[in-house]
């Protein structure tokens, strides 16, 4: 009897776990996430660091350059918030120590930043998901640049709007509109570059044609 008793409690306990595995499996079948950013995101605990991708390795340049795709908002989702935790983890890592950082400088071509935010109380980190700036001023602003995935470099850019409209979504599927100014508003268009495979100095071409076009106009 003890050991038809034992039988049926091993029996329930293995379907008990079987049935949490394919909960987590079903879970993770459904995130925005392909399989291998998955592997990549699930390999460490959410206070782990990422890797950052540099201009100086080859494979990484190339996934720079490439656009990210939106991620579905869901606060169940365990991809996404281990991502969130790993991705703030890298920015605020004492070799890091960035102001904002992209998902794609950590391999993960998705729609997802931190940013600093020096435009309130205590100066937060702030995660936004498939932010876009849809109206930028036409007041410029000139600031220093530099970037987690451009080592030992920094360019003083002169085409930075003061201040832009955002919109973006959370992790409790809400959805937003803001007006960000001043530096704060730099860090959304730096970041938001990257997950449009554009980098910051890519903006010193862009200003470089455009003097050498004024300076034709005023040659005439």
């Amino acid at each position: 009897m003890k050991n038809i008793l034992l039988a049926i409690i091993l029996s329930l306990f293995a379907m008990g776990c079987a049935s949490v595995g394919t909960v987590q499996r079903e879970s993770l079948k459904s995130s925005s996430f392909s399989g291998a950013q998955i592997d990549l995101i699930m390999a460490a605990d959410s206070a782990t660091p990422m890797r950052v991708y540099t201009i100086s390795n080859k494979e990484d340049s190339l996934l720079l350059r490439t656009e990210s795709e939106n991620v579905v908002a869901h606060p169940d989702d365990p991809v996404l918030r281990n991502f969130i935790k790993r991705l703030y983890a890298t920015v605020t890592d004492s070799i890091s120590l960035g102001v904002g950082i992209a998902a794609p400088q950590v391999g993960i071509l998705k729609n997802v930043i931190w940013v600093q935010r020096f435009d309130k109380e205590d100066s937060p980190f702030e995660v936004y998901l498939n932010p876009r700036i849809i109206q930028y001023t036409e007041k410029k602003q000139e600031r220093a640049e530099g970037c987690l995935s451009v080592p030992n470099r920094r360019e003083t850019l002169k085409t930075r709007s003061y201040a832009i409209l955002l919109e973006y979504d959370q992790l409790d599927k809400s959805h937003k509109f803001e007006m960000v100014e001043d530096f704060t508003a730099v860090i959304f268009q730096h970041e938001i570059d990257h997950l449009n495979g554009i980098l910051y100095f890519d903006h010193l071409e862009d200003e470089l044609m455009e003097a050498e076009v004024e300076a034709k106009g005023t040659r005439k």
